[in-house]
């Protein structure tokens, strides 16, 4: 077995000028292309030497008073007054900033290869030269590790799990027996993959166990959060796809389905066999009922619940969630409440002053149809 290696890269000193940048990442300079650039700050917080975005219009206001050497703006960005910071003109400058910091990363970051003691590996499993297993990891039998795998200190495999190539799975990571997770994935401390789904059947007051005899499959490319659970199916698979990016304490229960490049934001729950299309967004603590359908692009706002299927391309909010223009004309009647309190107090007052009026104006004493 490989032994372990650790390729500390050299502290980067990181100076580019804004020329430079520009070249890396297909953008305009406007100022001075030669300022030095080494590191990178919020606008908000920039100082000299570093490198801001403006992507959210709600920070605008910054670009006239930051002190950031340079700041990333979209192409067709007009200031309303001088800016001292050079401008770097993108088409993203939020997936620009977001390409710089993985180039950083990559030169920043210590690659671990080799076999850290003391870990348990399996008889016959075999790890190749460039993964890496941290100490106190276990793998177990049957075990598939792919080139570029990182199984860090206390990662548990079970029984007969695959690793795709160049995935990292951190301290702390339990995945269960017969869970396959593809390439290039990164799962966080604390995340449980492959637990039993809840399943119980009621008998004569109490409730049995169902076993849940299937599996978790991740697909490629995909991130999960600190202490996220991904149950295992009943039968069959518990399937995350392609690109999916699940926060931090997130539950997906047991034979979900989460389609291709869904974003799922913390505390979202979601029930068993309930089905997420690709390209949803998925706000914090959502939860969503077992056995529905979330259709293809649906965006659902935070803290939103539904038992019903969503349609593709809907926009949701609330509890129960309702269309966002919907929920929005609500709020908006909900903010006037008081004001259309009031309103009918004073109407009701003046329908009680005719209604006294007209007794006292009657010959009758009593006001009935009649022709007083």
């Amino acid at each position: 077995m490989p032994t372990l290696h650790i390729n500390y890269n050299q502290p980067l000193k990181m100076e580019f000028s804004a020329n430079q940048i520009a070249a890396l990442v297909n953008g305009n300079v406007e100022g001075d292309g030669e300022v030095k650039i080494n590191t990178f700050a919020k606008i908000e917080e920039g100082h000299p030497g570093a490198i801001s975005f403006l992507a959210n219009p709600k920070y605008i206001h910054y670009i006239y008073t930051t002190k950031s050497s340079a700041v990333l703006v979209k192409r067709d960005f007009v200031p309303e007054q001088p800016v001292e910071a050079t401008l770097i003109r993108v088409d993203d400058p939020y997936a620009t900033v977001a390409h710089l910091l993985t180039m950083v990363q990559q030169m920043m970051t210590p690659v671990y290869t080799g076999i850290e003691q003391p870990c348990f590996i399996a008889e016959g499993v075999e790890i190749p030269d460039n993964a890496y297993v941290g100490a106190f990891a276990y793998i177990g039998k049957g075990c598939k590790i792919d080139p570029g795998a990182k199984i860090y200190p206390q990662a548990y495999l079970g029984d007969n799990v695959s690793i795709g190539p160049d995935t990292i799975i951190y301290p702390g990571v339990k995945i269960y027996h017969g869970c396959k997770v593809g390439a290039r994935c990164i799962i966080h401390s604390g995340a449980v993959i492959g637990a039993d789904g809840f399943g119980f059947a009621p008998v004569a007051g109490r409730y049995d166990k169902i076993p849940q005899i299937g599996n978790v499959e991740i697909a490629d490319d995909v991130e999960i959060g600190a202490n996220t659970t991904v149950d295992r199916a009943m039968m069959g698979s518990t399937r995350i796809a392609n690109g999916v990016k699940l926060d931090n304490l997130i539950q997906i229960a047991h034979n979900c389905t989460v389609g291709e490049s869904t974003v799922m934001a913390a505390q979202a729950g979601v029930a068993g066999s309930t089905h997420i299309g690709a390209h949803c967004m998925i706000g914090g603590q959502v939860g969503l009922a077992g056995h529905i359908t979330v259709g293809d692009g649906a965006q659902i706002a935070a803290q939103s619940g539904t038992q019903k299927s969503i349609a593709p391309g809907a926009r949701l909010f609330g509890s129960p969630a309702m269309d966002l223009r919907e929920y929005g004309r609500q709020a908006v009647n909900i903010k006037n409440l008081p004001e259309l309190y009031a309103s009918v107090r004073e109407l009701e007052k003046e329908i009680n002053n005719i209604i006294i009026t007209i007794f006292d104006n009657c010959k009758y004493g009593v006001c009935r149809i009649c022709f007083c």
